[in-house]
């Protein structure tokens, strides 16, 4: 996992620059439903973007994982979900904001195991990612990735 604070001109940081044809974001409901709402939003997304059909597929599932960490981990009754969305015909950027203090730890799980497998799609299928602090607020956390064409042919593979 790459651990990176925020800072507005690292190429790490959450806010990183990109050559944008599309945005979308929304606050989400924090329950069950989350993941499923915010693969809409993405679907939504790429289908305004040349190519993006091209990261549906690695797009959804990187931000399953990442909505459903932000969902069962999080530990914060009540509070809501950011999802910020960028594409352009090159790259899938996906942020999941929580309230949640814990950070997402890469970790393999026994066979028997029946969690724990999420954050290893992420580090396999992403370009890269992270998670990095709310820079506009005392809790919480970013958990980001990015997709783009070297991401898309391990997921061929």
């Amino acid at each position: 996992m790459s651990e990176t604070p925020y800072s507005p001109h690292s190429p790490h940081s959450p806010h990183s620059p990109l050559l944008l044809e599309a945005a979308e974001n929304c606050w989400l409901p924090r329950g069950s439903r989350t993941p499923a709402l915010a693969r809409r939003l993405l679907r939504g997304l790429l289908a305004s973007v040349e190519g993006g059909h091209r990261f549906v597929e690695t797009g959804e599932l990187l931000l399953s994982e990442l909505a459903t960490n932000a969902v069962t981990h999080s530990r914060a009754p009540g509070r809501l979900i950011f999802v910020d969305l960028h594409a352009n015909g090159e790259r899938l950027r996906i942020e999941v904001h929580d309230a949640g203090g814990s950070r997402p730890e890469l970790a393999v799980p026994a066979p028997e195991d029946e969690h724990g497998r999420g954050l290893l799609l992420v580090n396999t299928l992403a370009k890269q990612w992270g998670c990095t602090d709310r820079p506009n607020g005392p809790i919480g956390k970013i958990a980001w990735c990015e997709v783009g064409p070297d991401s898309l042919a391990a997921y061929d593979a």
